[in-house]
């Protein structure tokens, strides 16, 4: 086996602190996998971290490997290890210290600790993970599709199933064509909910339709709220997937459903939410924030996956030298997912 490997890397917040390098490969130590990586993700939050220093440690004591979200084979175990075996297939936790139930933290010290910042990311030909930070992959995907559960797919996941208990027959409103969107049209789908999509973008509402959604809006042509109201003869929606954040929660409160749920998921519009109090109360909405999920969700999810034969939505495919090119197709909005494929 080689010595050396690629790996991309940051020293500081900005793209001209953004490098390509090659590097020793890790060796795995007592209870760690040595993981040969074939597909890397991305998410929205890698945008923020790589131009922005979003979720960077501080300070930075030595070089960020970037992204979270990987598909890859074990090639090596160290001493110790019981859940992985050399050869099988293997995708990682977003947030490693998380296996179950309400998770670590304090009110005063939240749960912060997930990879690709603070904690060392992935984007490498190879990398060492401890054995609890994964779970096994999905048998029916690619590595390329794989990849975008551990954090899209499993924030999805999480709303509308592990927290929000979903069931046929409810109304799903998903802002945007993004890949927690997109994941959420499927698996509300899968759950024979009624789905409405809500974009800006006619031929990414049309693309909507074509995977399944019930119901598409353009929000730029009519309120979007309004054509909730009308397409759900004024029940509103039972479960919406709060992708923008700021004062655009105001609008999800309005278009919730009596008892509905909300699950605050994006940032686009800032850190700081607001809306009114009269719907929290004479609607009893429930707001909940989803920190992505803990492992026993993603082992929910592959095996969902795996059993219904979904297949993840997928834009676009970079190879490992293009991974800027890739952050700004991230900028422009995807249709799904973007996918670096690193083997």
């Amino acid at each position: 086996m080689a010595t050396t490997m690629k790996r991309w890397q940051l020293t500081a917040a900005g793209r001209a602190n953004l490098k390509l390098v090659e590097t020793a490969i890790p060796t795995p130590g007592p209870g760690e996998v040595l993981i040969k990586v074939a597909a890397v993700s991305l998410n929205y939050r890698d945008k923020l971290l790589v131009d922005a220093g979003f979720g960077m440690p501080d300070p930075l004591t030595e070089p960020l490997i970037p992204l979270s979200d990987i598909s890859g084979v074990v090639a090596a175990c160290g001493e110790g290890v019981t859940r992985f075996a050399v050869g099988e297939r293997i995708v990682s936790t977003f947030l490693p210290d998380w296996i179950d139930g309400d998770g670590p933290g304090t009110a005063r010290h939240p749960n912060g600790r997930n990879l690709g910042g603070p904690l060392q990311g992935v984007l490498a030909e190879y990398i060492v993970l401890n054995q609890d930070w994964a779970v096994c992959g999905p048998r029916k995907l690619s590595h390329t599709e794989a990849s975008t559960l551990p954090c899209a797919g499993l924030t999805a996941w999480t709303a509308l199933v592990e927290r929000g208990r979903l069931r046929a027959g409810q109304k799903v409103v998903v802002l945007g064509t993004g890949g927690v969107s997109l994941f959420g049209l499927q698996i509300a789908l899968l759950h024979g909910a009624e789905v409405i999509v809500v974009s800006g973008d006619d031929k990414k509402l049309a693309r909507a339709r074509d995977f399944g959604a019930h119901h598409a809006i353009n929000r730029k042509r009519e309120d979007w709220v309004e054509a909730v109201y009308r397409l759900t003869s004024d029940h509103g929606a039972d479960h919406i997937l709060e992708t923008v954040g700021g004062a655009h929660l105001g609008k999800s409160l309005d278009a919730a459903a009596v008892a509905g749920r909300i699950s605050l998921i994006g940032i686009l519009e800032g850190l700081d939410v607001s809306g009114g109090f009269g719907a929290f109360a004479r609607k009893r909405v429930v707001v909940e924030g989803i920190q992505v999920g803990h492992r026993r969700a993603l082992e929910d999810l592959v095996r969902a996956f795996d059993l219904s034969g979904t297949n993840p939505v997928i834009d676009a495919i970079y190879g490992m030298n293009d991974f800027e090119a890739a952050l700004d197709h991230l900028d422009r909005g995807p249709f799904g997912k973007i996918v670096v494929e690193v083997g």
